[in-house]
């Protein structure tokens, strides 16, 4: 007798498929490993020591003033919104109405997930400059877009874009480039040139661009951070992403915030108040202060950087890595093949029991994760004191 059971349905997935690539980022994978083996955490990079005293002691005043205790108003407190436009036209002559053309957003990445659902149709292609931090890929996917990576490869010490790879990336259906100068995790600075070309770009052949400038105030040597929406015909066009969190070592306040055309920002907007709708209360008014510090803290700030990428560029070449100096952001890329090494996953997982150190594979940045084998990322915003020990522990690895 043939049963009449029907056979048992295939169980559904529980992921939506626009997301099942991503699982655990490997920052939560390295962090548990640091925490668990006792090692340095160079992997992560978040500050081990807080900003400026004077502002912190403005985001207590604030609570105690019951200023932010409450929701905030949906665009960023206004005093925050000011303080934003004015660092804009201050430091880069670009002028932006604290009303319609600023939003404040919970951290970069709500702002960079919030423009980019707002931006993207489903199918749209976005360029994306590879390697790239890791919440672009998968905001790009949220959004139903599809991802159209262009390389940066090492030459003569860093990591450059090839312009031409960049305009035969644009097709028909390409709708935003997604620029990040300064560059995480390679430290490159895009310089006036390539910028240039971008620009033209973009105007040639209508495109969007979403600019993340978050690491604007930390470039070194000569290099200077030129703000894409200064190049003519980009001001109407670029959605421009700043953070307090990298400026002024308050990661944990999530004070983000966007500039563009009143449209853009309007549209941005429309995305974002469904995200968190409003954050941060009263860190807004305390960073509302920080940008009004005096150019003497930037200064400091990047000075003391420096030093700091020294000590561990030269620990990292003591111990045997090709280094290649960062122009910008708080990242050191390294190449791990003059160790004998080839595999950039395998050799951090096996790094914290080897020399007590947790660093990132810089392969989890890219699509094409055999251009980022070899390569390993090293955050140097950390104490001096522990700077030199991951160095001193590094050292081991050549022996």
């Amino acid at each position: 007798m043939t049963s009449s059971a029907s056979p048992a349905p295939t169980p559904r997935p529980v992921l939506n498929r626009r997301l099942a690539e991503f699982g655990t980022t490997i920052f939560a994978e390295m962090s548990a490993l640091a925490l668990r083996t006792g090692s340095i955490n160079l992997g992560q990079g978040f500050p081990d020591t807080d900003g400026p005293e004077e502002i912190r002691e403005a985001a207590v005043r604030a609570l105690r003033d019951g200023r932010g205790n409450q929701y905030p108003p949906g665009p960023g407190v206004p005093e925050l919104r000011t303080a934003i436009a004015a660092h804009q036209e201050r430091r880069y002559g670009l002028t932006y109405d604290p009303d319609a053309e600023v939003l404040v957003t919970a951290g970069a990445t709500e702002a960079i997930a919030a423009a980019l659902l707002a931006l993207l149709e489903p199918g749209d292609e976005v360029i994306a400059l590879e390697p790239y931090y890791d919440s672009y890929a998968a905001c790009i996917a949220m959004a139903g877009g599809t991802r159209a990576p262009v390389t940066l490869r090492p030459h003569e010490g860093s990591f450059r874009l090839d312009l031409d790879e960049l305009r035969d990336a644009v097709t028909d259906r390409t709708r935003l480039l997604l620029i990040n100068t300064p560059h995480n995790p390679t430290g490159t600075v895009l310089t006036r040139e390539e910028l240039t070309a971008i620009a033209e770009l973009a105007v040639e052949r209508d495109l969007l661009v979403v600019t993340d400038e978050v690491y604007e105030h930390l470039v070194f040597d000569d290099a200077g951070h030129l703000p894409l929406a200064t190049f003519p015909g980009m001001r109407e066009r670029t959605v421009t992403i700043g953070s307090a969190g990298k400026t002024f070592s308050f990661t944990g306040w999530k004070v983000g915030w966007v500039t563009a055309t009143q449209e853009l920002t309007s549209a941005v907007r429309s995305a974002k108040q469904f995200l968190t709708y409003v954050a941060s209360g009263p860190f807004q008014y305390a960073i509302a202060e920080a940008l009004r510090l005096p150019d003497s803290y930037f200064e400091e700030f990047r000075a003391d950087m420096r030093v700091k990428r020294e000590l561990l560029a030269g620990g990292l070449e003591q111990a045997g890595f090709t280094v290649f100096r960062p122009a910008g952001t708080y990242f050191i890329t390294t190449d791990i093949r003059p160790l004998g090494e080839t595999d950039g996953f395998a050799f951090c997982r096996a790094l914290p029991e080897r020399a007590g150190v947790v660093a990132i594979p810089n392969a989890v940045f890219y699509d094409h994760r055999e251009q980022g084998a070899p390569f390993v990322r090293f955050a140097f915003c950390k104490r001096t004191d522990v700077l030199e020990e991951a160095a001193a522990r590094l050292k081991t690895l050549g022996r």
